[in-house]
């Protein structure tokens, strides 16, 4: 299975959670936006990443850094519904394995910003075939959850379609196929998606008023049984 997993502002360094109030330079933007590095692109899970990252919480709050850049412990508490506590510690194991990191730039007193530390997760095809059942049990709690987020996203989108002119309404897209190909042609055009929408990642900045994000879910599995 193929599986990758990012999204990232893409001047994520002068970006951060709407809801908070980071410390600004004389022109207004964060101060971590002044020579600040851009994150690496991918971390590829191994047994042991994927064993950390495996919990419900601790991949939205991965998500959450992701879309919306960095923020404390208690922003993202209060974002996800959960207490500082948990948040707090989950955010910890996140560090401990190079999901998440500190951003001291950003932090004001004893308050304690996190942001993502890379830009994407890819999920190796050598885990399903892990004989340990805690990695298989890790695999399955980490599929799940990332499909769970698929079609919130999607019911969000349909929840508020109103809210977009038209012109974003009639450049959305929901549709579904059948076909019929052996195993090599289906990663070979599940290749050729990932290699075309690759092709459009920094076609236009996320400056460009005219530019919105998009999100794409690409989603193929055999189906047994059904025509």
């Amino acid at each position: 299975m193929q599986l990758y997993c990012g999204v990232m502002p893409e001047n994520e360094n002068e970006k951060v959670n709407e809801t908070a109030h980071a410390p600004q330079s004389e022109q207004g933007k964060p101060s971590s936006a002044e020579g600040a590095p851009a994150p690496p692109e991918n971390h590829v899970l191994n047994p042991r990443s994927l064993r950390a990252l495996a919990h419900p919480l601790r991949i939205q709050m991965l998500r959450a850094l992701r879309h919306q850049g960095p923020a404390t412990a208690s922003q993202l508490a209060e974002k996800l519904g959960e207490s500082s506590g948990a948040t707090s510690y989950h955010l910890r194991q996140l560090a401990a394995h190079g999901f998440v990191e500190d951003a001291p730039e950003l932090g004001k007193g004893r308050e304690r910003w996190w942001k993502a530390a890379v830009r994407g997760t890819t999920f190796d095809g050598a885990l399903d075939k892990d004989p340990n059942p805690e990695v298989q049990g890790a695999v399955e709690v980490y599929l799940h959850e990332i499909a769970n987020i698929h079609t919130q996203e999607l019911n969000t989108y349909l929840g508020t379609r109103d809210h977009w002119d038209e012109i974003w309404r009639d450049s959305s897209d929901m549709s579904d196929f059948t076909l019929h190909l052996s195993a090599e042609r289906a990663a070979e055009l599940n290749q050729k998606i990932h290699d075309l929408i690759d092709g459009y990642r920094d076609s236009a900045g996320a400056e460009d008023p005219a530019t919105q994000r998009i999100r794409m879910h690409l989603h193929a599995f055999p189906q047994d049984g059904v025509n």
